[in-house]
């Protein structure tokens, strides 16, 4: 008796009943949305995972790079097996284990506890995230998946927009007094409701066509992913030693020897890691890189924007988050007003117009953190955000689909993991770039951001009857401190010209003057200087994010004017 032939996953699906799909379809949705808020949500909780646990400045930073490295490293390898072993079954095993993973995460009893959850949950999130797209791309015609593509791109964008909101409130509430830990636990109910509802509702099956698991293409990728993002995550932490540039320059060959093997596995046994034939669809290849620039660009703005609300302006992290809802609200309302109907219709010119938009938006952001510095109210930084949104909504309504329309859904899970393996190399390429410019921007710019202010200091002290030789005294070691305090890679540490000045704040006068002088005189300046310098570096980070958005502007013109809906047939 004949053994019978096994459905595939796009056979199933195209059984499934319009309400079926629907509910599949949020299920994913639920998946993707967990893992984008809790790449983003831990941010706003260092503080008080630092108090709570004892975290060294060291440690912090492998909660997020642990977490970012592993998804990395595993994203092409888990899009591949979703191909291979079954689409669902690779979902459902790496919603397993990142449920898993964020209940250990929440409960952590010391720091080292939970870097070895935060790397579990980001290998799991990469079993689990390329399947997200997987399943939209055998679940849904290919007339039907711009609509669906743009959701998801959007649903990207909320979820960076959000996730420090979500993150603040968590910990301004203290759940039942457990401070930091609900923002992972809040992981648990929301993964096993994936679970449940994925087993009934999800399709089996994998891909058409019999594929097998490219071992050696599998640890090449890991190696060059790790040569590349590791020192990216970290080089600025360690201040760019030799051996990050030597990770760089080494993971080219590295790459190089991949592509080599991938096209030699595809001719012998037609089951590559990464099929060289994706390349050949020009939407494809030239939206991957459309895609790592703008995700660039967008990590540059997120970054630095919420630098300058908490530590510019001294914002707390919920009102910090609060005020960037703007940007939220004006991807949710692109997406709900044009993302169905117009922006398919639009094609490449979605990004043209998306681009243009955010670029309007960042200046105004801009101008108005320039002009108002301390002053700043939340409510003036409207316009320019909700600009800034409504460009993004255009942009994620359209890249998903650029990438995504043309790929046959036999190779949805190869495509998927490196679309999303892109996104996340973009993003600490991003991440490193900007960081370079914005601290070094703090850096240069203490000193004439410190001078600015003198006079005003000046002034003051002179109505507070202090003595012009006291003031230089105190006005001088005031401007040590804080330049000392802008040019140091770790901020919890503090400068020995901030010691000599009797104590942490670089407010504190090292002497003390014959004349009284107010409490806050020197504070106030400080913070006016340190307004005033985030705000310099802001607008020179500003300025290079406006460069990726002309880059991404000229490059939507290599992509085709209207994204094919027809099946992407050569293998």
């Amino acid at each position: 008796m004949e053994t019978p032939a096994v459905l595939s996953a796009q056979d199933h699906a195209a059984k499934f009943s319009a309400k079926k799909r629907t509910v599949a379809l949020v299920i994913v949705a639920l998946a993707f949305v967990m893992d984008l808020l809790d790449s983003t949500i831990v941010n706003v909780a260092i503080p008080t995972i630092r108090t709570n646990l004892g975290a060294s400045y060291s440690a912090i930073q492998w909660l997020v790079a642990g977490y970012s490295l592993a998804f990395a490293l595993l994203l092409v390898t888990g899009g591949r097996m979703g191909d291979v072993f079954g689409y669902k079954k690779l979902f459902m095993t790496g919603v397993t284990g990142f449920t898993l993973a964020s209940l250990l995460s929440g409960v952590a009893p010391n720091t080292t506890t939970l870097i070895i959850a935060r790397i579990l949950q980001g290998s799991f999130a990469a079993l689990m995230v390329p399947q997200v797209m997987s399943l939209m791309q055998v679940m849904y015609k290919p007339s039907e998946r711009a609509g669906i593509n743009g959701l998801f791109g959007a649903l990207g964008g909320l979820a960076a927009s959000l996730g420090p909101v979500v993150g603040g409130l968590l910990i301004k509430w203290n759940v039942f007094g457990w401070d930091w830990r609900p923002i992972f636990l809040i992981n648990v109910p929301i993964g096993l409701l994936a679970l449940i509802m994925g087993f009934k509702y999800l399709p089996n099956g994998k891909s058409p066509h019999p594929l097998k698991l490219d071992i050696f293409g599998t640890l090449l990728v890991m190696v060059a992913m790790f040569l590349l993002v590791f020192p990216l995550i970290q080089g600025r932490e360690y201040g760019w030693p030799n051996w990050t540039y030597i990770m760089l320059v080494t993971s080219l060959p590295v790459f190089g020897v991949f592509a080599w093997w991938q096209k030699r596995k595809e001719q012998t046994d037609g089951s590559p890691l990464v099929l060289p034939a994706l390349f050949k669809n020009h939407s494809f290849g030239f939206g991957l890189s459309v895609n790592a620039i703008f995700e660039m660009a967008m990590i540059g703005f997120f970054l630095t924007f919420t630098l300058v609300l908490q530590v510019g302006l001294g914002f707390t992290a919920v009102h910090a988050a609060l005020t960037g809802l703007p940007t939220a609200f004006g991807i949710a309302l692109t997406m709900a007003t044009a993302g169905e109907k117009l922006v398919p219709k639009l094609g490449r010119y979605a990004l043209n117009i998306g681009v243009t938009v955010m670029a309007l938006g960042l200046a105004v952001t801009t101008l108005v953190l320039h002009h108002y510095n301390l002053a700043v109210h939340s409510w003036q930084l409207i316009p320019g955000l909700l600009f800034v949104g409504v460009g993004m909504g255009f942009v994620f309504g359209s890249l998903f689909a650029a990438v995504l329309n043309g790929v046959d859904a036999k190779h949805a899970g190869s495509a998927s993991g490196v679309l999303n393996a892109v996104q996340q190399v973009g993003g600490a390429v991003g991440v490193a770039l900007i960081g370079v410019l914005f601290f070094g921007q703090l850096s240069h710019g203490a000193s004439n951001s410190f001078a600015a202010i003198e006079p005003g200091l000046r002034q003051t002290l002179t109505a507070q009857h202090v003595p012009a030789a006291e003031q230089n005294q105190l006005i001088n070691s005031t401007k040590q401190c804080f330049v000392d305090r802008s040019r140091q890679s770790d901020a919890n540490a503090t400068p020995k010209s901030c010691v000599i000045a009797g104590g942490t704040n670089p407010a504190n006068a090292p002497t003390t003057p014959s004349v009284p002088v107010s409490a806050g005189t020197l504070s106030s300046a400080a913070q006016l200087a340190n307004a005033a310098n985030f705000s310099h570096a802001f607008k020179w980070s500003m300025a290079y994010t406006a460069g990726l958005l002309a880059l991404t502007f000229g490059l939507a013109f290599g992509l085709p004017r209207h994204f094919r809906t027809e099946a992407y047939s050569e293998v």
